[in-house]
């Protein structure tokens, strides 16, 4: 919901960071890897209560996030790999992030956090189900171009979802009414992507008919 307004804000600090490791010949992938191994960390340290550790580790994991999607495109190597891997293992971090709360402390979050892969599941597939038909027909990013994929909006997108897990890291004596609060976002998500993104489909699928029949 709010990435439309967050990202066109962070773009500008994001590609003279990009810049910057572009003159230093590193590699897009470079960057998604390496944050990806900072930010799989956060697991044991969620799980060993080091919240304010987490907590730096998953803000450095996002930022890296940005900088290699602005690398790739001031290098010139945006590409269909480089997408996959970085939703991948994005995908990865965020499950790992939940777990962590819940080995923290299984009695008290275990549930809540169960509920949010769940959640998470449901935005996921949605998400990537849509980016996979979209590109098949054609559909275009009107709001996102800087996506890999085409980008279903809905209530819980990129930014929220880094708002969660800072939260997380802040309250963690709070985590489980947190996360089942999280969880009715995304599930709410979840079901505006499938009754949007079928429609959207149908809606193109027929004016694609309409268009070869005339």
């Amino acid at each position: 919901m709010l990435d439309r307004w967050t990202m066109p804000l962070i773009q500008r600090p994001l590609r003279r960071i990009a810049q910057t490791l572009l003159n230093k010949h590193i590699t897009p992938d470079q960057v998604t890897l390496s944050a990806f191994a900072l930010g799989i960390t956060a697991l044991p340290l969620l799980a060993w209560e080091q919240y304010g550790l987490a907590l730096l580790v998953i803000v450095l994991n996002r930022l890296g996030d940005g900088i290699d999607g602005a690398l790739a495109r001031l290098a010139g190597r945006a590409s269909d790999a480089g997408g996959f891997l970085d939703i991948g293992l994005d995908f990865v971090f965020y499950a790992a992030v939940v777990l962590g709360f819940a080995l923290a402390n299984p009695g008290q979050n275990a549930l809540a956090a169960a509920l949010l892969l769940f959640a998470f599941i449901g935005t996921g597939t949605s998400f990537l189900a849509f980016a996979i038909a979209a590109k098949h027909q054609s559909i275009e990013r009107p709001h996102f171009p800087n996506k890999a994929f085409y980008y279903l909006e809905g209530l819980t997108e990129g930014t929220e979802t880094v708002m969660a897990l800072v939260i997380f890291c802040l309250f963690p004596e709070h985590f489980s009414i947190l996360a089942i609060l999280f969880s009715i976002a995304c599930l709410t998500t979840t079901a505006t992507r499938l009754w949007g993104g079928y429609w959207t489909l149908r809606r193109h699928e027929s004016a694609n008919i309409a268009a070869a029949d005339g």
